[in-house]
């Protein structure tokens, strides 16, 4: 089959699937598995692909019908313009939260000592550190498969961090961190069977269930933060779109100052961010 025939086998096949980008995702499989870009289908359609290539689109073009999200069929997800592993363990990084790391960036100094809370694959911390001077880094997960995706993207990205296992502030030693990042599971237990198939069946639960109201893990973690901060310290979160009143009540009854919601390119609501004064 040419370039062309195969692209359109698949659009094809995940159309019938009621994938929702279906074009787009038959793309990607297909610069995936050929090692092409999106330039290929425009200007090589019609190169003859060899049977190999052919046999292993077929067979991931079933797996995305089977709602097997795209970045767990090639194990990666770019983010910050970085690429990094993913898997059954972590939650895909998303375009959304890039509003997380670039607020984050807008209060680093050289040197900061970064502390990223329910840290998954890592992509926040170690973004944060790629785009920074001698700063050091600590991400913490009460998963440890999860932390080993984190330690061999950090070791992919050539950056030093240390990513611990525990349950939120116990594994973390005393010392005062300068920034605290987090994007913690927020999302209701009632509203995770509403999700879609790629994420209600396919990623982590623990990163997904911030208990009854969302808010779980918020309170925890803006409960122990002061302890953990330096003075001007800033603890930012990422949140869902219903949840800046809450979080920012939360912070601010803490006595975290200067506390402010920043929406995402969306619009919506999307990190809630305070100094610890």
């Amino acid at each position: 089959m040419t370039y062309r025939q195969l692209y359109e086998y698949g659009v094809e096949k995940l159309v019938e699937a009621g994938i929702d980008e279906a074009k787009l995702d038959a793309r990607l499989l297909l610069e995936y598995i050929c090692h092409t870009d999106r330039n290929t289908l425009l200007v090589h359609g019609d190169s003859e692909r060899n049977e190999m290539e052919e046999q292993f689109y077929r067979m991931c073009i079933e797996k995305r019908a089977t709602r097997i999200p795209l970045q767990h069929i090639t194990g990666e997800q770019e983010f910050m313009g970085l690429t990094f592993r993913v898997n059954q363990h972590t939650l895909i990084p998303r375009q959304d939260t890039e509003i997380l790391v670039e607020e984050g960036m807008r209060h680093m100094y050289d040197g900061m000592r970064i502390l990223d809370m329910c840290t998954g694959s890592g992509c926040i911390l170690l973004s944060l550190l790629k785009y920074s001077n001698e700063c050091e880094g600590m991400g913490v997960d009460i998963s440890e498969e999860a932390l080993k995706v984190a330690r061999e993207n950090a070791q992919r990205l050539g950056l030093k961090a240390e990513f611990v296992q525990g349950d939120l502030f116990e594994p973390v030693p005393e010392k005062k961190f300068d920034m605290i990042v987090s994007n913690p599971p927020y999302i209701e237990t009632a509203v995770i069977e509403t999700l879609m198939p790629e994420v209600r069946e396919h990623e982590p639960m623990q990163a997904l269930d911030g208990m009854e109201d969302g808010l779980f893990f918020y309170r925890k973690i803006v409960e122990k933060a002061p302890g953990f901060l330096g003075k001007g310290g800033w603890l930012l979160f990422e949140i869902g779109y219903n949840q800046g009143e809450a979080v920012s009540k939360l912070m601010t009854e803490q006595g975290f100052k200067e506390v402010e919601v920043v929406k995402d390119y969306a619009g919506l609501d999307r990190v809630v961010l305070g100094q610890m004064l």
